[in-house]
């Protein structure tokens, strides 16, 4: 993950403030003063994984707005005076916290009543974070795999917010949602419901994929620039071995590189995973000393026009497709 370019304290507070009195100086002429947009309830989400879940449960009563455009990774986000106010607009707001730290302060300001925080709605891990092993099949029970480089990424201190790439926990922070738009929009409540679990079928079905194709695979390794994959991983027992940790841009130390090779050949690792949204330079480099391809896992971050799939159940069959050739899937 990319935390390099963070909004100053001081440049935030001051857009958040310009923001809030943008909005207290057209106080009651807002859209969610008279139910949203449209008549729709109006939903102001953070990224990719958020609006997907908005616009699957809310359906045709809502009007979704994302923060983090097509293309944007999404920890490089500046937030602008407008889309502040926005915030302070919306009846509901989603978002995950941990993921953008200038989308999270914004937020606590903005004091909208429905905010919901999908690290909320399901049990947060401390895995994947890390440069080093993330071992599901050994750890499953524990939740926990640590290491010398373990970080505070998520509401609580080390967890990994990436539950949207689990689909069993992405169906919990569903559910949630559901409720969460069930009481913002009380006269839909019911189609709220149906929607969800729609949803959760939906995802159900993916997990049965998941486990069914990634059950028998010549090997339990795969190794990715980013370490996004731990709620994955630790799902459908498989081992996770990051280049550079949280950073997929940043240099990893030569003993790391030297370790992964080591790695690479003891557990007949073929491919080197990259993501769209990231440099592929560090994948590329390990997989030429090593004789080994490189391929695309997508941590679902953002949909572009390089995406393998037009929402998130393509790219993640598209993931699983990766994940299957690699492992040699049997």
């Amino acid at each position: 993950m990319n935390v390099r370019r963070l909004i100053p304290a001081t440049a935030l507070a001051g857009a958040v403030a310009l923001g809030l009195v943008s909005l207290s100086a057209c106080a009651g002429t807002s859209d969610a003063a008279d139910g949203g947009k449209g008549g729709k309830l109006d939903v102001v989400t953070s990224f990719y994984p958020m609006q997907y879940l908005a616009e699957q449960v809310g359906g045709d009563h809502v009007a979704v707005e994302t923060l983090t455009k097509p293309g944007v990774e999404p920890h490089d986000l500046e937030l602008k005076p407008k889309q502040i106010g926005a915030l302070g607009e919306a009846d509901v707001i989603l978002y995950l916290k941990g993921v953008q730290p200038a989308v999270d302060e914004a937020i606590a300001q903005a004091g909208v009543e429905n905010t919901v925080d999908a690290t909320t709605l399901t049990k947060l891990e401390a895995h994947g974070t890390e440069v080093g092993h993330d071992h599901g099949d050994e750890h499953a029970e524990e939740g926990e795999h640590a290491g010398e480089e373990g970080h505070d990424h998520g509401s609580e201190a080390g967890a990994d917010p990436h539950v949207w790439l689990d689909p069993v926990k992405y169906a919990e922070v569903a559910k949630g949602v559901g409720s969460a738009f069930a009481k913002a929009d009380p006269d839909h409540a019911a189609d709220y419901g149906k929607n969800t679990d729609a949803l959760v079928k939906k995802l159900g079905d993916l997990n049965a994929e998941f486990e069914t194709g990634l059950k028998n695979t010549a090997t339990r390794t795969f190794i990715t620039t980013h370490s996004a994959f731990g709620y994955l991983a630790e799902r459908y027992h498989l081992d996770q071995e990051g280049i550079s940790g949280i950073d997929p841009e940043s240099e990893p130390s030569p003993a790391r590189m030297k370790e992964l090779q080591e790695i690479a050949a003891k557990e007949k690792v073929s491919t080197v995973f990259f993501e769209t949204l990231a440099s592929d330079r560090t994948a590329k480099t390990l997989a030429g000393d090593t004789g080994l391809k490189t391929d695309v896992l997508d941590p679902l971050e953002g949909i572009t026009d390089k995406s393998r799939g037009s929402d998130y159940v393509e790219v993640m069959r598209s993931n699983l497709t990766a994940l299957k050739k690699a492992l040699g899937a049997k």
